[in-house]
């Protein structure tokens, strides 16, 4: 058996020889042909099969010589140079991984790859913005290890209801298929596994809810077979805290980190909630000792290994230090506001005067039983405001519930908005339930007299609130915003999407999601929506965290404002953010003018959060988060002295819980202003990072050139492809049937069914761009996408095949004005191993343009750029009859020599063109070894061990010969 990166044939077919993991088995990838024919081999059965079957045989091979009677010219050749590079999956590139992901990462994003790469073990926290792209910057760095062979496995912890998009990115995105391990698949997926094996051993990619696997009973067998990677999302979520599931995702987070080989990435946007302690525990599951480190007392040496791990950039830091073009839409902030009507303001001062007394009443009770009765004074209160439903909802279905807990920490879902655990969407009735116990039944009769009230309040009629977000919305559709519109309640939820469907025009989609829906149903009630029409969004928070909501909406109303800043940024979050197609997103904070509880909030919180957001260009997380804000909130609306009916309620600065809060608060904003200035990694410089993909680009090719490819392709197929005249960087591809009828099989079956759907049936148009992010309408084609992929193969192999009706030729021959001599210029595959210390060596590869001028006794060599750029622009001078073409190829074949595997010594030793080719391929071999230890550098032992050798003879693609426009034979 020859040795890894070498050529064999079998089943009559010619194979690269790649690395295996197992001794008794052998992997073999098509020279032509996509990597899922790649094939992996019992070793014994091989040769014992292919002792009477010879096509079963596994035998060496070469690379077949190009052929002077199928000849073009250089055009043709340079796309064939194009389809092969392509191609390419495994990129002799310091960058690995963007030779088989299907976007385009922005030069921000590369940073935390960057980071990891300089170490071993990976440990990294990406605490970049919301909307930045940490899933794609964790993908990356998963992408890449897992191409270098230096992970086997990993797998993704996240909420459950994030599984599903996280599958979604690792497939559409990364070219990876996940399985999702939680409650609901686990059944399915062991009857996939061989008995006595588990499913965590068993799927190299794995998105894992956290809660399922938390528990006693899954997390052990989690633990045994834990993969090499873990990213852990939304990772606020696992810090230590008194609450039972947070510690308990802190626990199995920390068992994980607990191996100190095995690779740990953290996500998220808040990572500091305004707990030193929590955010300290966080740390600490990088490396242990971090969790002693006070981030206000760091010594240099501190600050600069805690760097070597942290990562957390803003917007702010993003535009104006790494990227050229803004990565982001606009956002257009803007307050719109409504007056209470008659009944309504009847309803809230009501209800107020019940709330302010049972408040004030319950100050002789024990300290437990007098916060439930704030808490559920507060709680109705809210609902009140909320909608009429959510009042109706939390008042009228009291002893519908059953909840028969007496614990404080089980009423806190329903008060709370916290960002580590995700509070119910539920109407509180717990909470006001247990309140209720401790009254009078006049004061029960006082509840069902609201009830009674608040019913006869629903629809526009009454509600001026929802009248009014009826008004914001169609504005919103008539500028042309998708938007969504931000409820606490699932009874408000619903009924304000019942209204909006009501009071809209028939053509505007509306979507009402809530927490009472499962992940599935959740995600396959926004699937529905038809993204050629208007639309909108009616959600409560269980969207609000992690969901990509951008592909489809570009404007948020938040109908009921949230108690907490950091959910406002989560909300908006949802559709300002990387990925987001429209240039610009409209953000709303919807509040009534003389609606007291709005008036509370904003001015404990959202005003100042603005301001910090303004000041800072990110949102710092409530000191303590929702504790302290339901108390000072508590106090400003009750503990200050009765208000009288019908004036508004502000707030009084002095308010001693107030005052607190917003100096702990401006605390931590000056913690947060020194720690993003020390941690955004600006030791780090475009330029560096620009380096490495500019290199990567050279082999892989970027955007443009695929953009070129496709076009040109395209038009020698005779499908047309036009830019849209109405939006840039879109194009449109022709789906009419004769053209599609017209198309090679292997191409048509790549693109979109024109008769899927009676919008493409009208205009039979498929939209494409070239760019990411993507303009809104149209699908991104990166040279992983299916389509070009298709395109480059069917061109490759016809040329392989030397089908008579082939586009692109393996021999071309021009004259030109674009050289003064003959000059040859090859087209080679090259081959390489990359070898790392303790790590499985994996094949590399690249297409290369080599040139020569045969002075006679002395070559005179072209490098790569040079030839390629002779190949890409030499014009046709003359005409040059085929036969003669035919004659030059010969003898520039002729002289070339026949290329045969080494058989001892080194290749092309004895001939003067392949010893010059064997001399290049090894200057570029030491070239891509020191890229690729400059990227490692911080990781002494990996680069002393990292070598790229070259596998000879490279396969020869092609030949062009180009001659001086004036010369005969």
């Amino acid at each position: 058996m020859t040795n890894p990166g070498s050529i064999v044939r079998f089943r009559q077919r010619l194979w690269a020889l790649l690395p295996s993991a197992s001794p008794d088995h052998v992997t073999l990838r098509p020279l032509t042909g996509s990597d899922d024919e790649t094939l992996t081999l019992y070793r014994r059965l091989i040769d014992l099969i292919g002792y009477t079957l010879p096509s079963e045989r596994i035998t060496p091979a070469a690379f077949p010589p190009p052929d002077a009677d199928h000849v073009a010219d250089a055009a043709s050749a340079h796309l064939l140079w194009q389809a092969a590079r392509l191609s390419l999956r495994e990129g002799a590139t310091p960058f690995r991984s963007l030779g088989r992901i299907s976007i385009r990462p922005r030069t921000y994003q590369f940073v935390p790859l960057l980071m990891a790469l300089r170490l071993d073990p990976v440990r990294l926290f990406i605490a970049d913005d919301v909307g930045v792209g940490k899933t794609i910057e964790a993908l990356l760095v998963a992408r890449e290890l897992l191409d270098r062979g230096e992970i086997g496995r990993f797998c993704v912890l996240c909420p459950p209801a994030l599984c599903e998009q996280w599958s979604k990115e690792l497939a559409e995105k990364f070219n990876l298929d996940a399985v999702i391990v939680r409650s609901g698949t686990v059944s399915q997926l062991e009857r996939q596994v061989p008995p006595g094996a588990t499913i965590y051993e068993s799927f190299p990619v794995q998105v894992i809810s956290i809660d399922f696997v938390k528990t006693e009973r899954n997390r052990h067998q989690f633990l045994q077979f834990c993969p090499d990677l873990v990213i852990v999302d939304e990772a606020h979520g696992a810090a230590a805290a008194q609450g039972r599931g947070q510690q308990e995702r802190h626990a199995l987070v920390q068992d994980v980190a607990r191996k100190p080989r095995r690779h740990l990435i953290l996500l998220t946007a808040t990572p500091h909630s305004g707990i030193e302690e929590a955010f300290r525990s966080l740390l600490g599951l990088v490396r242990p000792e971090f969790a002693d480190w006070r981030l206000d007392a760091l010594s240099d040496a501190q600050r600069s290994e805690l760097a070597r791990h942290f990562v957390q950039r803003t917007r702010r830091d993003i535009e104006q230090g790494w990227e050229a073009i803004t990565c982001f839409p606009q956002r257009e902030p803007q307050d719109e506001t409504y007056e209470l009507s008659d009944g309504y303001r009847r309803l809230f001062e009501r209800t107020y005067q019940f709330c302010f007394e049972i408040v004030q009443t319950g100050e002789h009770l024990d300290a437990r039983r007098r916060r439930v009765r704030s808490w559920g004074a507060l709680s109705l209160l809210r609902c009140v405001m909320s909608s009429p439903a959510a009042a109706v909802a939390t008042l009228a279905s009291r002893g519908a519930l059953v909840f028969d807990s007496d614990e404080e920490a089980d009423f806190r879902p329903f008060v709370f908005e916290v960002t580590e655990e995700r509070a119910t969407d539920e109407s509180p009735t717990p909470p006001l339930e247990a309140t209720v116990e401790t009254l009078p039944d006049a004061d029960r009769r006082r509840l069902r007299d609201l009830a009674r009230l608040a019913r006869d309040l629903y629809g526009s009629e009454h509600d001026a609130k929802l009248r009014r977000a009826v008004e914001l919305t169609r504005h919103l559709i008539d500028e042309g915003f998708h938007p969504i519109l931000w409820c606490r309640y699932v009874a408000t939820a619903e009924y304000v999407a019942d209204q909006v469907q009501r009071d809209l025009p028939d053509g505007v989609q509306v979507a009402c999601v809530t927490g009472r829906m499962g992940d599935e149903e959740r995600q396959a009630r926004i699937a529905e929506l038809d993204a050629d029409r208007p639309r909108v969004l009616v959600a409560t928070d269980c969207l609000s965290e992690g969901v990509n909501l951008q592909s489809l909406f570009t404007a948020v109303v938040h109908y009921d404002l949230p108690w907490n800043p950091n959910r406002l940024e989560q909300r908006e979050g949802r559709v300002d953010r990387y990925g987001q197609p429209a240039p610009r997103v409209r953000v709303i904070r919807f509040f009534g003018r003389d609606n007291p509880v709005d008036g509370a909030v904003l001015d404990v919180l959202l005003n100042k959060a603005r301001t910090i957001h303004r000041t800072l260009g990110t949102y710092v997380p409530v000191p303590e988060e929702s504790e302290s804000v339901t108390q000072a909130v508590l106090e400003a609306l009750f503990l200050r002295g009765r208000r009288t009916p019908g004036a508004q309620l502000t707030l009084d600065l002095g308010i001693p819980a107030v005052e607190e809060l917003h100096r702990r608060w401006d605390r931590d904003v000056d913690r947060e202003r020194v720690n993003r200035t020390r941690f955004a990694q600006r030791a780090l410089k475009p330029e560096e990072v620009q380096r490495e993909l500019e290199a990567t680009d050279a082999v892989l090719g970027d955007p443009s050139a695929v953009r070129d490819f496709v076009l040109e392709t395209a038009q020698r197929l005779n499908l047309p492809i036009t830019p849209d005249p109405r939006r840039a960087d879109v194009f449109r591809v022709s789906l009419a049937p004769d053209v599609l009828r017209a198309l090679p099989d292997a191409i048509r079956m790549e693109l979109p069914d024109s008769s899927s759907s009676a919008a493409r049936r009208a205009n039979p148009f498929w939209s494409i761009s070239f760019i990411s992010p993507t303009p809104e309408g149209a699908e991104y084609v990166g040279r992983n996408h299916r389509f070009v992929m298709a395109l480059a193969q069917f061109l490759f192999e016809e040329a392989l095949e030397r089908s008579e009706t082939a586009i692109a030729r393996r021999c071309g021959a021009i004259r030109t004005h674009a050289v003064q001599e003959t000059t040859t210029i090859l087209l080679l595959r090259v081959r390489y191993m990359l070898e790392y210390p303790n790590a499985q060596p994996v094949l590399s590869e690249e297409v290369l343009a080599l040139g020569y001028r045969d002075h006679g006794s002395e070559m005179h060599w072209l490098d790569h750029g040079e030839a390629l750029s002779l190949l890409a622009s030499a014009r046709p001078a003359a005409n040059m009859p085929l036969e003669e073409k035919q004659t030059i190829l010969r003898q520039a074949l002729a002289r070339i020599g026949e290329w045969r595997p080494v058989q001892g010594g080194r290749w092309g030793d004895d001939h003067p063109i392949q010893s010059g080719i064997r001399q290049w391929i090894d200057r570029r071999a030491a070239d891509l070894t020191e890229a690729h230890k400059r990227i490692r550098q911080a990781v002494a032992l990996r680069v002393r061990g990292l070598e790229m050798t070259p596998q000879f003879p490279p396969d020869l693609l092609g030949v062009v010969v180009l001659e001086r426009a004036n010369t005969r034979l």
